[in-house]
């Protein structure tokens, strides 16, 4: 982009328009993952749904790359692009409470701490992510999941609209009734079909939650999963639990003696009776007594938050992900051997339960491929020093090629890694991705928005 485009840009658009001279464009280039150094030759900070309007049109007749960020949180950095123009909807963050209706209206630029905080005021929340500062966007339409997902859902199960600039420049609400097709197929289908400036969720009656931790020796590692892949699904929705191998980091609620320790373990979330949390918990030390156990009641946001310090922005990560419908002796060996081998403290490896109210909503309502996955497992290999950004990289790749075969085959496509390719995101949709490119082709037949897991348009 030569000068004198860039200064026409900034004449149509309200927001700022930061360009490669500009003092804070290396800041506003800076995304979660600091492994992603791209190089966009603007970054277009809208203000409003007008002025992403007048950027998406002003981007397509000049014929430029098109990203979008929201909260910036895209493992594979699909939020920027070199040397065409990144849509940063981050000045709008704001979220509206109907307590009476309990719906929430969330802006586009928003981050899930933004909506948790403000649903919790009237005791509500909707299931998203385990983070606070992870962008309500992204989550969303990739499916979403989180602490709630086993009693409320996925996230996009409680979507019931959204706000939408489209290739062509026109501005949508879609829900259940108003473009159907297209409402279907934003809930899963990624960043494909437009810019969401505005979501609609559904919210439920969440306040105080009791927060478990539970680890044990990685000797213990195969009895865990064991005994965790048969207790788990058999246990009441308001129970979630997801697996984890970890380094132990140095601070409360952990114990001195086991800092810096490799260990497997379980984060639980109740939403049942604060009373009946232990009671609940007793069967944790079925596979042997763990080496730690602590649960407390805490409100809401301050579990959806208990991660931000430890995984803060600009830390080196390379992730990927599978689905599973069961964790297989044979997984359980593949397992046992990286998480002997995670390379770095913050590495480590997610187990996400996918079940419960999750399976109670049809194959075909959305356009989440997996409705009869029971987990969603992830592999991060995350460091500060850019110097270990391949060996993190290598041992999650390593890792993720042996466990594959044990998996169902696709992944939550926001935990698909950069350069995977169109194969892996075809295997995320399984038959689903045939209609997904269909409404592509309708929405947006020339693939402005590409700078995504792609789905090519049916021509």
């Amino acid at each position: 982009m030569d000068g004198t485009t860039l200064e026409a840009m900034r004449t149509v658009l309200r927001g700022p328009v930061i360009g490669p001279q500009d003092a804070e464009y290396n800041e506003a280039r800076t995304i979660y993952n600091a492994m992603i150094d791209r190089r966009p030759a603007a970054i277009v900070r809208c203000r409003d749904a007008g002025d992403v309007i007048d950027a998406v049109d002003f981007i397509r007749d000049h014929g430029l790359e098109l990203a979008v960020r929201g909260g910036g949180h895209s493992g594979a950095g699909l939020c920027l692009v070199d040397e065409g123009v990144t849509v940063d909807l981050s000045p709008m963050r704001w979220v509206r409470v109907d307590p009476a209706a309990e719906i929430a209206q969330v802006g586009g630029g928003s981050v899930l701490g933004d909506l948790d905080h403000a649903a919790h005021a009237f005791g509500l929340a909707t299931p998203a992510g385990i983070m606070s500062t992870t962008g309500v966007g992204g989550l969303t339409l990739g499916g979403g999941h989180g602490h709630l997902t086993r009693k409320y859902g996925l996230t996009v199960d409680n979507l019931l609209a959204a706000d939408v600039v489209l290739a062509d420049g026109s501005f949508v609400t879609v829900d259940e009734r108003n473009h159907p097709d297209l409402f279907w197929a934003l809930r899963g289908g990624g960043g494909n079909f437009g810019v969401v400036t505005a979501f609609t969720f559904r919210l439920h009656p969440v306040h105080t939650v009791v927060l478990g931790v539970t680890v044990w020796t990685l000797d213990r590692l195969a009895d865990v999963l064991k005994w965790y892949r048969e207790f788990l699904p058999q246990a009441p929705d308001d129970l979630n639990g997801f697996y984890a191998e970890l380094v132990v980091p140095p601070g409360p609620p952990f114990p001195e003696e086991i800092h810096g320790q490799k260990m497997c373990g379980v984060v639980w979330c109740w939403t049942g009776d604060p009373d009946q949390a232990e009671k609940t918990l007793e069967p944790v030390n079925e596979p042997g007594p763990p080496t730690f156990h602590f649960t407390a009641p805490m409100p809401y946001p301050t579990v959806q938050s208990m991660f931000d310090e430890l995984i803060p922005k600009g830390l080196q990560w390379y992730w990927r992900g599978d689905f599973f419908d069961r964790i297989t002796d044979a997984s359980i060996d593949v397992h046992a051997k990286y998480a002997e081998g995670i390379p770095t403290g913050l590495s480590t490896m997610h187990l996400y339960p996918v079940d419960g109210a999750a399976h109670r909503v049809r194959a075909g309502d959305t356009a989440w491929g997996y409705r009869d996955a029971v987990w969603s497992g992830v592999i991060g290999g995350i460091d500060p020093d850019p110097a270990n950004a391949e060996t993190v990289r290598q041992w999650c790749v390593d890792y993720w090629e042996e466990l594959h075969p044990h998996s169902m085959g696709g992944a939550y496509v926001n935990f698909i890694g950069a350069g995977e390719g169109a194969d892996r995101v075809k295997a995320t949709y399984r038959d689903q991705y045939e209609r997904l490119a269909a409404v592509k082709g309708t929405y947006d037949p020339r693939n402005l928005f590409h700078a995504n897991q792609n789905i090519e348009p049916a021509r």
